[in-house]
């Protein structure tokens, strides 16, 4: 154990709470196949700054993802996925250089408010129309490429593109498991780059993902079709409450 922590840089109160952390944040993601990164962030940014996290969120979304897969290969449109993962691959390189660059208190503050803003969006419904276009795509794309460099939460914007297509939840479900699954992928060269996935990162990253991987099996298990019209709103409300918690604190602090 005294080696974990050495490895890891961490407490064992802070591993701790991290371990409860993922393994809600995985049994969220299980049942609604987003918002893993976001709980991490919301809630673990009071432990780790936002660039220390976003190369660990990396290995829990992998994670999640090689779990989640199969059904977002099935029921997901491959052509907008890739759509997607091409302008984020042009976008994560842009919100990395703020975060490497800004001040920590400065990033985690962009982080939550950037979390805050687009989960009020979603929980609001709101429709942007004009995402639904080739343009739209691209766009759709590079801005979750920029927020995931931000703050980890490309999904969250990959949802708002679907909910503008107005597709069915389940279809949204599998658009968004298989981005994160695929984007993960060419966002590790960028991270590679950056220097953020240091060895430091692996081992934290390596350490979590076992919770996480619990957390999304139970999640997967209390998934209930004629549940699902309550799901995102449930996470969304959560999601709310928790950045503007971390908010507070990151404000007093």
């Amino acid at each position: 154990m005294e080696s974990l922590l050495t490895i890891t840089d961490l407490t064992g109160q802070d591993l701790s709470i991290l371990i409860v952390i993922v393994v809600i944040a995985g049994i969220v993601r299980g049942f609604s196949g987003f918002a893993l990164s976001a709980l991490v962030m919301a809630t673990a940014i009071l432990i780790l700054p936002p660039v220390e996290l976003i190369p660990v969120c990396w290995w829990l979304e992998m994670t999640a993802s090689l779990l989640m897969a199969r059904g977002g290969w099935q029921e997901a449109d491959r052509g907008v996925v890739w759509g997607l993962v091409i302008g984020s691959t042009i976008g994560v390189p842009l919100g990395l250089a703020l975060t490497t660059t800004l001040p920590v208190g400065t990033t985690k503050t962009i982080a939550l408010v950037v979390i805050v803003a687009l989960a009020a969006v979603q929980l609001a419904k709101v429709r942007m129309t004009f995402l639904a276009t080739n343009p739209g795509l691209y766009l759709s794309g590079v801005t979750a490429g920029i927020v995931t460099g931000l703050a980890s939460v490309g999904g969250m914007v990959v949802a708002l593109y679907v909910l503008s297509q107005d597709a069915p939840a389940r279809k949204m479900r599998a658009a968004l498991v298989l981005f994160l699954f695929i984007s993960a992928l060419t966002s590790m060269i960028t991270f590679l780059i950056y220097g953020v996935m240091d060895g430091q990162a692996v081992a934290r990253g390596l350490t979590l993902a076992l919770p996480t991987a619990a957390g999304v099996f139970i999640g997967q298990r209390l998934f209930i079709p004629r549940y699902e019209p309550y799901y995102r709103p449930f996470c969304l409300t959560l999601l709310i409450s928790l950045a503007t918690f971390g908010l507070f604190r990151v404000q007093l602090s």
